[in-house]
């Protein structure tokens, strides 16, 4: 079908929730898309920190189709070895203490979220301004968007908001009340805004002090995408609890939250479940994932890249935020820009908001393919 033939099938037959592209992709490959009439393109966004290893990596595809062949889904009142085995090697390479997987970022959230709430036997959580978290209810409520919020008030109720990067601020409004602190390293959806380590260790100290948990959401920047496997291990600050989602899966839905040893025994049976969590096809391509990741000079080079990446946005006088391959720069009428780099230059970036375009590419994105995409900014500019 062409993309004429699908705005108006989606018109009558799509909830109205998103403002697409009028480009229809029908093929993938490493770093490369192409649409329906075969115009190649480059991709810098990966599904949004979603693609780690490229289009259609041969591993992952040979992971799911071999696994699709034998077992699909049986439940989780049964066991089946992948889930149980990526859950054992999650926890293992982060936090050290369990994991209960999801389908999504916003179900890891929540996770996280009931599990503070039982462990402290209720309490209310401390968030950091412009902070994004999810769009289920509770996730939501700890996004302080008022544009995402309003139009579903009333909320959960139990989220104080402190500023981004006021240490003071959240020292302070963390008390013996407190469930969780839950806060991005790195905020993604609000422009690629590294947080201060003062900040993540004023979290960690006022956590500390008053017996709340401090939950990372590494839902976009983990899996290798800072460089580091986790985000919090640049800052050497350790959280109690992660969630992580997005390129755990490389294209498949699935989603995490992991406890440290001390927490890892909060819930109860029964407290908490997923119909799909965990399956056999989804957890076998988050082990191909993880293969290609979780390797020390694979990450070494991600940040090489990065740093390639920064420089050569610099030259063009485009001044960068973020960390490895998690970069943000500002742009005025941002989202004409990334319109215009889509269509005009066949390059896939996003902007957030109205003066920033945001660079997620695949962690397998070559040298090449970083300076070609950065000589189609410029030419765009």
């Amino acid at each position: 079908m062409s993309v004429t033939d699908l705005q108006r099938v989606e018109s009558h037959a799509v909830m109205g929730t998103y403002a697409r592209n009028p480009v229809e992709f029908v093929r993938g490959e490493g770093t490369r898309l192409w649409d329906e009439e075969g115009n190649e393109y480059l991709d810098l966004l990966a599904g949004i920190s979603v693609v780690q290893i490229g289009h259609c990596h041969p591993a992952l595809v040979k992971a799911i189709t071999e696994q699709a062949g034998q077992l699909m889904h049986v439940g989780n009142l049964y066991y089946t070895a992948p889930g149980i085995r990526l859950a054992e090697r999650l926890s293992e390479r982060s936090l050290g203490g369990k994991a209960f997987l999801c389908n999504s970022g916003a179900e890891a959230v929540e996770c996280a979220l009931k599990l503070a709430r039982r462990r402290r036997n209720g309490g209310d959580f401390v968030v950091l301004e412009n902070g994004f978290h999810g769009r289920t209810m509770g996730a939501l409520s700890a996004t302080p968007q008022e544009t995402k919020q309003a139009p579903f008030a009333p909320l959960v109720p139990g989220f104080s908001v402190v500023p981004r990067q006021g240490a003071s601020a959240l020292a302070d409004a963390v008390t013996d009340n407190t469930a969780a602190v839950l806060l991005e390293p790195i905020q993604g959806e609000s422009g690629i805004h590294p947080i201060d380590r003062e900040v993540l260790a004023a979290a960690r100290a006022a956590c500390d002090e008053h017996g709340a948990l401090l939950i990372f959401d590494e839902i976009q920047c983990g899996m290798g995408r800072t460089g580091d496997l986790w985000a919090w291990q640049g800052s050497g600050i350790r959280p109690d609890v992660m969630t992580l989602a997005k390129g755990l899966g490389g294209g498949l839905p699935i989603g995490a939250c992991i406890t440290s040893p001390e927490h890892a025994d909060v819930f109860q049976l029964g407290d908490h479940g997923s119909t799909f969590a965990g399956g056999p096809v989804v957890a076998a391509g988050a082990h191909a994932v993880l293969d290609v990741v979780d390797d020390e000079a694979f990450l070494q080079d991600v940040k090489a890249k990065g740093e390639r990446l920064w420089t050569a946005l610099d030259a063009l006088g485009l001044h960068t935020r973020g960390r490895g391959l998690m970069v943000g720069f500002r742009v005025d009428e941002a989202p004409e820009v990334a319109r215009r780099l889509l269509l005009e230059h066949r390059l896939v970036v996003h902007a957030t908001g109205p003066d920033t375009i945001r660079l997620l590419p695949p962690l397998t994105v070559s040298e090449a393919e970083i300076d070609e995409a950065v000589g189609r900014i410029g030419a765009a500019l």
